[in-house]
């Protein structure tokens, strides 16, 4: 009993591992107003995060990103964040 407890639970675990996205060097986030934030990277260059927000916004249905405005951050990981707006 205890055996098939632990197969189903590691089969499931599995599953989830193999389900789950890579990560990303982008940290990418839709605000409620509408907006797409892109969290980027020491090395990024601002094409590169505005490549992730038009991925983003094409999976909202729109084609066309506009920068919004960029500002530094406190973050080591992300220094610079970019907002954009998907038309």
């Amino acid at each position: 009993m205890n055996f098939s407890r632990f197969a189903i639970s590691t089969l499931i675990a599995v599953f989830a591992s193999a389900c789950s996205t890579p990560p990303s060097r982008f940290g990418v986030y839709q605000q409620s107003d509408g907006t797409i934030g892109v969290h980027a990277p020491k090395d990024a260059k601002e094409e590169e995060a505005q490549d992730v927000a038009l991925t983003e916004c094409k999976k909202l249905g729109k084609r066309n990103v506009t920068i919004i405005d960029s500002r530094k951050t406190v973050n080591d990981r992300f220094p610079t964040t970019y907002n954009y707006l998907c038309r």
